[in-house]
């Protein structure tokens, strides 16, 4: 039999390295696919080179996008700074559409490579307030990809896999443990240094923190 292919968004982070390898358990071939769009750092962009020659996976693709489509978040703006205090509703640190524009890069090489799954580590319990996080948008997202494609016209549709979507972080750490992922490749923090050493200040570090504190394994994040 044809082994299955995968599309997998792969950023850096500890989700999406989890998220690759959920996708590799389960027998799938795995195509990795990252994003230049002008973020504060590419230390993020070498932690997913990293995990996906940690990995083996088939091929890695960098795609590079024009930063002005990404401009008034503080991922993006170096004139805007990133949060250090929980902030309400949705963070400064939210790219337009980010997930969305992702996620139809990915699609379209899903249908080219003849892939059947999309793998996203999104999540919605242990998250910033992103609203392409969510359950909701996945599932609408979806349903477009299944109209606007010709592979799932002819009946042959393409799922988009969340394994992550309704675990915290510490489910999401041990997991990835149990699964051989090491997490001392990935970046995860909004402004890590040239060496992608973390800040241990930004939102996405103290959920980084909490997770490997709530998995009682130990976090092997590299500090500033």
């Amino acid at each position: 039999m044809t082994q299955e292919k995968a599309v997998v968004l792969l950023s850096g982070g500890l989700d999406s390295a989890t998220s690759l390898a959920i996708a590799q358990a389960k027998g799938l071939q795995c195509h990795t696919l990252s994003f230049n769009y002008g973020q504060r750092h590419n230390a993020e962009l070498k932690a997913a080179q990293r995990v996906a020659e940690f990995a083996r996976v088939t091929e890695h693709k960098v795609v590079i996008l024009d930063p002005a489509a990404f401009s008034g978040s503080a991922l993006t703006d170096m004139h805007i700074d990133v949060p250090e205090q929980e902030s309400l509703g949705i963070p400064i640190t939210y790219v337009p559409a980010r997930n969305t524009i992702f996620l139809a890069y990915a699609l379209g090489w899903a249908e080219v490579l003849g892939a059947e799954h999309i793998y996203i580590g999104v999540n919605a319990v242990d998250y910033s307030g992103y609203p392409d996080c969510r359950p909701e948008f996945i599932k609408a997202f979806e349903a477009m990809a299944n109209l606007a494609t010709k592979v799932a016209v002819e009946g042959r549709p393409i799922k988009i896999e969340t394994p992550l979507i309704h675990l915290t972080k510490g489910e999401i750490i041990r997991q990835g443990t149990e699964l051989g992922v090491d997490y001392s490749l990935t970046v995860s923090c909004y402004q890590a240094d040239a060496d992608g050493r973390a800040c241990a200040k930004c939102d996405s570090c103290r959920l980084r923190k909490k997770g490997f504190d709530e998995a009682v394994i130990a976090d092997p994040t590299r500090y500033i």
